[in-house]
């Protein structure tokens, strides 16, 4: 239903604006009696099979939804409904900002792809306490980054600000240093800049009574020998696990009009980059910690793909828009078979 008779009205407009349109109805639906429940009935799957415990946090599967889908965390009590284990919100920063100008999100048909340079548009990190206050039992990540107009030599702060500001209220922490819509953010990600960085929100996360994990994110664009860096940074820092990967900044192979947009490419085109950093990270590292494998996951196989290749968790977005909600529930059952 949603490929044939949803999907082509939804990408018939503007993508941003059928962002913002979809939220909207997913909201107003959820406020009927009895929605929810037949949300979750139709699309949550249960089973021991599908439950793991990866640092130190119990999984009721391990399929989230990554960040840049809520960015504010609004709708995470409603997409949690949908099936995911897990939700990731942001990218979160200190201070309001409106992202880079519109036009910034591209769909890629012909390829299944996104294009976006969104630039860490939200509302702040403050705007979104007062609704995270409201989560009850589901499990969310908080990304976080520095705003556009904080030089590289203070980011620390800005991460500092966010870690602090979401402490009470995420399950773990996702440092973002790999987006490459925010000018001169993947700097964070040499060696000493990024050593610095992880070590001062361990500094702030040690401070805790009850520490939290916090994991980097990193770009799919790095060569081997910087690969071997972040295997480096995240045993010396102490970093509990790995996202892989954001989104590329290549264009090989693509067939899309669109295709020469700037910004960040997702989907179906990043599907086997990603899968080879997994396999890259988990073998040279002798699977030394987690990862959580998000990029071009557009159905069961993709998923599988990744665990097979050293994925702990898998992460879906451009999946989530180009198949529905059922890609969630048939990678789920697709986990149960194996």
């Amino acid at each position: 239903m949603y490929r044939y008779l949803i999907k082509p009205i939804l990408f018939f407009g503007d993508p941003e604006w059928i962002h913002y349109l979809v939220f909207s109805l997913i909201l107003w639906m959820h406020k009927i009696p009895g929605v929810p429940f037949l949300v979750r009935a139709i699309y949550q799957v249960h089973h021991p099979k599908l439950e793991k415990e990866i640092f130190g946090i119990r999984f009721k599967n391990p399929v989230g939804l990554a960040a840049g889908f809520d960015k504010d965390a609004r709708l995470y009590r409603e997409l949690s409904n949908f099936g995911f284990g897990f939700v990731e919100i942001g990218t979160l920063t200190p201070k309001p900002q409106p992202g880079n100008p519109k036009k910034r999100l591209f769909r890629l048909q012909q390829d299944s792809g996104l294009i976006n340079r969104m630039g860490f548009n939200n509302d702040g990190v403050d705007a979104a306490i007062p609704r995270l206050k409201k989560n009850k039992n589901i499990i969310i990540g908080g990304n976080i980054g520095k705003n556009k107009i904080t030089p590289n030599e203070k980011a620390e702060d800005d991460y500092a600000y966010c870690f602090k500001a979401l402490y009470n209220y995420v399950d773990y922490f996702v440092v973002n240093v790999s987006s490459p819509n925010t000018p001169n953010l993947r700097a964070l990600q040499e060696k000493k800049p990024l050593t610095d960085l992880l070590n001062s929100l361990q500094k702030l996360n040690q401070a805790t009574k009850k520490p939290k994990p916090i994991l980097l994110k990193i770009a799919p664009d790095l060569t081997d020998e910087q690969l071997l860096d972040i295997i480096d940074i995240v045993r010396t820092t102490k970093t509990a696990g790995v996202i892989a990967t954001n989104t590329t900044l290549s264009r090989k192979g693509l067939q899309s009009p669109n295709q020469n947009e700037s910004g960040g490419l997702s989907g179906k085109p990043l599907t086997n980059r990603s899968t080879e950093v997994i396999r890259f990270l988990s073998k040279k590292s002798q699977k030394a910690f987690p990862i959580i494998g998000v990029g071009g996951i557009h159905n069961s196989q993709d998923a599988l793909e990744k665990i097979n290749a050293g994925a702990d968790l898998v992460q879906l977005y451009t999946g989530f828009v180009y198949e529905g909600p059922r890609v969630v529930k048939r990678i789920n059952k697709a986990l149960i078979r194996e």
